[in-house]
């Protein structure tokens, strides 16, 4: 693989044209790489690999090595810093509030705040609408997501 100089602004994942990669893209590459690599480690082959995987697997990783959370949201690319956009999982989800505090309002509960050593449950599917910061720093969580394997762990509402 050959690399050259890149200038300021360049985007950095091109296709063949120069231009910049697109999801789609990205997906298709992605698919070819895996299945290179399933031809070297055959359990790879019944492995699902995604970028929303990647960005999962890169989520838990910088959470389980303490970076903060703002940062992680930010990189992340939500929208707020202390907001995350209603969305939905696909099995049973419990959420632990370890650290300071936080607003959530799922299925038809009202809106709740949850302090460290509380813990909130989501059925399958349930509409978790509200979820954010509620203290002057930014809380920490511990979810357990019980899902059936391949099952996309976050799906938008």
């Amino acid at each position: 693989m050959k690399s050259k100089p890149r200038r300021e602004g360049e985007p950095i994942f091109v296709n063949r044209y120069g231009n910049p990669l697109k999801a789609s893209g990205v997906r298709f590459k992605l698919k070819q790489y895996a299945a290179a690599a399933g031809k070297k480690v055959p359990s790879l082959v019944s492995k699902r690999v995604s970028p929303h995987r990647f960005r999962h697997a890169t989520a838990v990783n910088l959470v389980t090595a303490e970076v903060d959370v703002t940062v992680i949201r930010s990189w992340l690319g939500h929208a707020s810093l202390d907001t995350t956009s209603a969305h939905r999982h696909p099995g049973i989800t419990i959420v632990y509030v370890l650290q300071g505090e936080i607003r959530s309002k799922v299925g038809d509960e009202p809106e709740q705040t949850y302090t460290a050593g509380q813990m909130f449950l989501e059925t399958p599917g349930q509409l978790h609408a509200v979820s954010r910061n509620a203290g002057a720093k930014p809380a920490k969580l511990l979810a357990l997501l019980l899902a059936e394997t391949g099952k996309q762990l976050t799906t938008p509402a």
